[in-house]
């Protein structure tokens, strides 16, 4: 029998947050921007998104797509973006709940519960969104261990991000469940021994479902941020 997992590990962008193609309407209302400015929708429109299309074959890389994103949509206001977290932090505003899933924090709330531990295993937490917007994401101090390769410089898929951050909560790789939005770093998730999941965000609830199961938890969300008891019958 399989023992149920101790711990839940969570990539950041697009799972502990909405995407930013999902915000574009909020993005354009702070930048300013008249509505419609913002058209690229990745995954939500893989075909209309060249761009998207070249990061998913692994020409470019995840940071090289939103680098031209942050430059296209500084154009936009006749500004030179040169960094991700200038894209982010203007578009993102003030009012930071309004970019969480509505998932997380029930989702928290309900491992805490159990006696779980969490952690953010990132390749660009504070590089895309800057020190001073994940500050104030106070839901965060929730987590055991955030580990974030603006500072480890060690990238997802690499054994090592998987591997240091399995160190640093003081658990093995089959111990956890990893969730992440990139089919790449699910599959390096599972080649050092991570129960990993993919996150589709045309359907997130199935990932945190399914993790819920893995831990153990006997809930499950049944709409956004619903989060109820499983029944037993």
């Amino acid at each position: 029998m399989v023992e149920d997992a101790k711990a839940l590990i969570l990539d950041f962008g697009s799972v502990v947050t909405l995407t930013m193609f999902e915000t574009h309407r909020f993005s354009e209302r702070n930048l300013g921007l008249p509505t419609g400015s913002l058209t690229w929708m990745g995954p939500f429109d893989p075909e209309g998104d060249v761009l998207w299309q070249s990061m998913q074959r692994d020409e470019i890389t995840e940071r090289e797509y939103w680098l031209a994103r942050a430059r296209e949509t500084g154009s936009l206001l006749g500004e030179t973006w040169t960094e991700m977290a200038q894209f982010v932090v203007r578009a993102r505003g003030q009012n930071t709940h309004e970019i969480i899933r509505p998932e997380i924090e029930p989702l928290i709330f309900a491992l805490k519960e159990e006696g779980k531990k969490l952690a953010i295993l990132s390749n660009e937490l504070d590089l895309f969104f800057g020190v001073e917007l994940r500050q104030s994401l106070r839901l965060l101090k929730n987590f055991d261990i955030i580990s974030d390769a603006t500072y480890t410089h060690v990238l997802k898929p690499d054994p090592k991000a998987y591997q240091a951050c399995l160190g640093d909560l003081g658990m093995r790789a089959d111990e956890c469940v990893f969730i992440d939005d990139q089919m790449r770093n699910v599959r390096g998730g599972l080649d050092v021994g991570l129960r990993a999941l993919h996150l589709d965000v045309m359907r997130p609830r199935d990932a945190f479902n399914a993790a819920l199961k893995e831990l153990g938890i006997a809930k499950a969300f049944s709409a956004p941020g619903v989060l109820e008891p499983i029944s037993e019958e």
